[in-house]
């Protein structure tokens, strides 16, 4: 009844307009979880095309939006939806090439995530068919519509969050220090932004001079964690970071260091991925901040779809966050794992 109920409310919601966030992968032939906006998206008699192209196919997180993009195909007959992404987030040039190859092909519309918002406004400048920017803004008046999460909001909500856990486990000088994804990213700027916003509201301290860039990567995490405790070896309070591999990543640095003065530290990540989940249940991680992936998938697809149906869009969906913690990385999970079935 709630996902129902979510349906009505998203569907309404792009009557007045929409937005966007995105992954790579290939189509199945079944899905039979409705999305986000019901199954009747796609105009009676029109047959559509949307190209799918994502920041990268390397990732759990990019696996909720592909679901959520095909989803929506399989809940639409009339509209094939086709999904690819770059190998990893930082392969700029790869997914520029994907892009302008893709301009020039037989789509009736596209939703983009973008590695370099600027380099993608460049090479979609002119474009008429309806683009929708999925996880990242594009700022391009050629776009019509961002679908994603509100990261800055949604990183407020993980900081503030995080300082309660560190004050609950002892500590009383909550300094916080962040494992940032790829510099000049907006979506990085924005979560980091967000949780500067909700630690220092909530009393902690955010040493924005510390910032540690580590591409997205879990191999350059340990790399910066390492950095961090050879800096700070009577421990910090908070470690928070721009995605779920990258938290775990330095949890586990952490751990493997056998410095006692981190055995309390809050490690916050970002994403609620189902490998996160499970680190929470057990005890690797503390908590996540949870984007809702898959709703972003379908309703970028759904958006495009719209927009080719004469329908008014609006600029911006908010598709919503919350804080995984122990408490329910469980039914998180479940959630997660019943969106991937969908679609096999």
């Amino acid at each position: 009844m709630k996902k129902r109920l979510l349906a009505m409310l998203l569907a309404g919601a792009m009557c007045a307009g929409l937005a966007a966030c995105g992954n790579s992968g290939g189509g199945s032939d079944a899905a039979t979880t409705p999305g986000p906006s019901g199954s009747d998206g796609a105009e009676a008699g029109s047959a559509y095309t949307v190209d799918v192209i994502l920041k990268t196919t390397a990732s759990e997180y990019w696996q909720y939006v592909q679901a959520g993009a095909l989803a929506y195909m399989k809940d639409n007959e009339n509209v094939t939806v086709h999904v690819k992404g770059a190998p990893s987030e930082t392969a700029y040039q790869e997914q520029l090439n994907m892009i302008n190859t893709d301009l020039g092909g037989d789509y009736d519309g596209y939703v983009i995530a973008p590695l370099q918002a600027e380099m993608v406004a460049s090479a979609i400048k002119g474009q008429t068919k309806p683009i929708v920017a999925v996880d990242t803004k594009i700022e391009a008046p050629e776009v019509i519509s961002f679908v994603g999460t509100g990261n800055e909001s949604a990183g407020a909500l993980g900081g503030a969050a995080a300082v309660e856990a560190a004050k609950a486990a002892g500590w009383t000088d909550i300094k916080a220090i962040e494992i940032a994804g790829v510099q000049g990213d907006t979506t990085n700027t924005d979560r980091m932004n967000g949780y500067m916003k909700g630690i220092e509201e909530a009393g902690g301290d955010f040493l924005e001079t510390e910032v540690q860039y580590a591409e997205a990567t879990a191999t350059k995490a340990v790399d910066a964690m390492n950095g961090i405790m050879s800096r700070y070896p009577d421990g910090i309070a908070i470690i928070c970071a721009n995605n779920d591999d990258m938290a775990m990543a330095a949890a586990k640095a952490a751990k493997d260091s056998g410095n006692a003065a981190y055995a309390n530290t809050i490690f916050l990540g970002f994403d609620g991925i189902q490998s996160a989940c499970d680190a929470i249940l057990d005890g690797r991680l503390t908590m996540s901040v949870a984007q809702q992936g898959y709703e972003m998938g379908y309703e970028s697809v759904a958006a495009v779809v719209a927009a080719l149906n004469g329908e008014e869009v609006a600029s911006f969906i908010d598709s919503g966050a919350d804080v995984v913690t122990a408490d329910n990385a469980q039914k998180r999970k479940d959630t997660l794992q019943g969106y991937l079935d969908s679609v096999k």
